[in-house]
């Protein structure tokens, strides 16, 4: 006879379970290290020992109130002691984007300050018979314009595309064809756009063509967030690698974008005007410290 429909079926419910899973159902860690800004101000005795790092934190300030969209201003860390120093590197701290260049010409790293689109950049030319010149300096913007002005090779990689089809490449081509027609009419102020291989169906092949084509640049940008972003500069004007990890450092997002610079490394001018706001905070703060006795 049919078990009636009032009654719950049979290895169902609480009691169920046996006994070896008493410990309870495993999950999978849930995501963490969001990170989240919070307000510092540097620990001083006397404002006037540091006054060098103030004044350089003000003029900061200055520019970043005044700051436009498609500007950027460029201040040299000069006259700053020690202590200065130290006082001036603790206020901007480290925000989520780090981005590295390198090429004939030398080596640049940058890291965005806890004010987003304010960039601590350090770069080293390259000379013969020495270490080369260290300069460091900081830059409001949106993103840094020295690295867009070395981020792609003087020329494009010149590879003939019908010579590395082998075996197993399927939509390489098409991607490419797409990918170099939009780079080659790419001009400044155009929407970019985007190819997402994640959701496009794709070889080992397909992946080792395209980057063959594509070629490689010499900036590498990591945006740290809810998870990772990894961007690349290609060998090709404008075309840029991005991808997304989760938490868990698993690949979820694959793309390539043809733009000036992926959006998601630059800060908005709402965020810089912020900026503005909380660096006049810190600096009306540290003024206000009253000497040691």
């Amino acid at each position: 006879m049919t078990a009636s429909f009032a009654y719950p079926p049979v290895g169902f419910g609480p009691g169920s379970m046996p006994p070896e899973n008493e410990e309870g159902l495993q999950y999978l860690a849930m995501p963490s290290g969001v990170h989240v800004y919070a307000a510092h101000t540097p620990e001083i005795d006397d404002p006037a020992r540091v006054q060098p790092a103030i004044g350089l934190l003000e003029q900061v300030r200055d520019v970043a109130r005044a700051w436009t969209p498609g500007h950027s201003t460029i201040i040299k860390r000069t006259g700053l002691d020690a202590a200065s120093q130290a006082v001036f590197d603790d206020a901007l701290g480290e925000g989520e984007v780090s981005i590295v260049l390198e090429d004939a010409a030398g080596r640049i790293a940058v890291q965005e300050s806890v004010f987003a689109g304010v960039w601590s950049m350090r770069a080293r030319t390259r000379a013969v018979g020495d270490d080369g010149e260290v300069r460091e300096q900081v830059e409001i913007a949106a993103f840094p314009r020295v690295i867009l002005s070395r981020a792609f090779p003087a020329h494009g990689p010149e590879i003939d595309m019908a010579d590395h089809i082998t075996p197993g490449v399927v939509n390489a081509p098409a991607v490419l064809t797409e990918l170099l027609d939009h780079a080659a009419r790419w001009r400044p102020g155009a929407r970019a756009h985007v190819v997402n291989l994640s959701l496009l169906p794709h070889t080992p092949e397909d992946l080792d063509l395209i980057a063959r084509v594509l070629g490689r640049g010499h900036a590498t940008i990591l945006s740290r967030g809810y998870g990772n972003c990894r961007i690349e500069a290609t060998g090709t004007p404008h075309v840029w690698r991005v991808r997304y990890y989760n938490s868990m450092d698993t690949l979820i997002l694959d793309t390539i974008e043809v733009t000036d610079v992926p959006e998601v490394a630059c800060a908005a001018r709402e965020d810089i005007a912020d900026s503005a706001t909380r660096l006049a905070e810190i600096c009306a703060a540290l003024s206000a410290v009253e000497p040691a006795a």
